[in-house]
This record gives C-alpha cells, structure tokens and sequence, in this order.
C-alpha cells in the first residue's frame, strides 16, 4: 500500500484570479464604480452614473433594461436588470417598476437601457415608455432623475432635457 497522496492531473486546475472574459472585467469594473461612488451622492453626477452603466449594460447583445433605485440623497441602494428583450427590443412593463421601487422604499430612480446595435439615439418608443413610468411613479412620490442609453457613448435624457 503507497502513502503517497493520489492526484488526479485532469482534474487539477491553477488558481487563476484574473477575469476569464471581457464580460467579467466589465463587471468587476461596474463595481469597482459603484463602490467608489456608493456614500458619496455621486448618482447626481450624469458623467459618473453614464460610467457605472456602460460598464454594466454594453456587455449584452440583447437589450436589457434596468432600473438604479436611489435613497433621498441619491445613493444607490439597488441595481436591478428588470427586462431582457431581444436584438433591438425590450418590452417594459410599468407594474413591475413600481414594486421594484416599493421593494426597497427608494425615493428616486435612474433607468437605464442598452443598445447592442451601438446607436444611442432615443427611440420614440424609448421616450413613450420613459413618460408612461415617470408619471406611473410620480403617483407614489418617486422621482425619475434620468434614463441614460448605453451605445457606443451613453445618451442621458436629462442632459437633453427629455424629462
């Protein structure tokens, strides 16, 4: 009988503490954001909150729409992808935005969609929709501080004035 210890060659893997993908450093680096912005009310800030985004919606080739839920000073208390649609459509559904709100008792939001095609430009559709939930969460006192487009370089409707 041996005392050696068995090992298994196949299934033994190094330790490797880089990312495997660009997804990956993608979030690592939405994180990274987030905790340095975290306490610092700095999703007031468009450039800073365009950033955060990017990192976490230019990833998809789907389109994905998310929802920051924001505390009285405007600190994040949750990120929520709430919607996954298709190439070039995401059905959003204003209900579910209200009980994510209320979930968490946030007092402001910032909704964000991608755009895998890489245009930023706001659709009609994109402009309908943000209307419908601005004035679905105005009735229970939430405000709606922005939503940003992510494309080849976000777009934000308050910068433009859109809200």
């Amino acid at each position: 009988m041996s005392t050696k210890p068995m090992h298994n060659k196949s299934t033994f893997q190094p330790l490797n503490l880089w990312p495997q993908s660009d997804e990956a450093i993608l979030a690592s680096a939405a994180n990274i954001i987030a905790e340095r912005y975290i306490k610092k009310d700095a999703y007031t800030n468009p450039q800073a909150t365009k950033d955060f985004l990017t990192y976490k919606l230019s990833g998809y080739e789907r389109e994905v729409f998310a929802v920051m839920l924001l505390d009285n000073q405007h600190q994040l208390l949750e990120f929520n992808e709430l919607f996954f649609g298709t190439l070039d459509a995401a059905s959003v559904y204003p209900r579910e935005v209200v009980k994510a709100v209320l979930a968490v008792n946030a007092a402001a939001v910032i909704f964000a969609h991608n755009h895998p095609s890489g245009e930023s430009e706001p659709s009609a559709a994109d402009k309908n929709i943000t209307k419908r939930l601005t004035d679905a969460l105005a009735l229970i006192d939430v405000r709606v501080l922005d939503h940003i487009v992510v494309g080849r370089s976000p777009v934000s409707f308050a910068e433009r004035g859109l809200l």
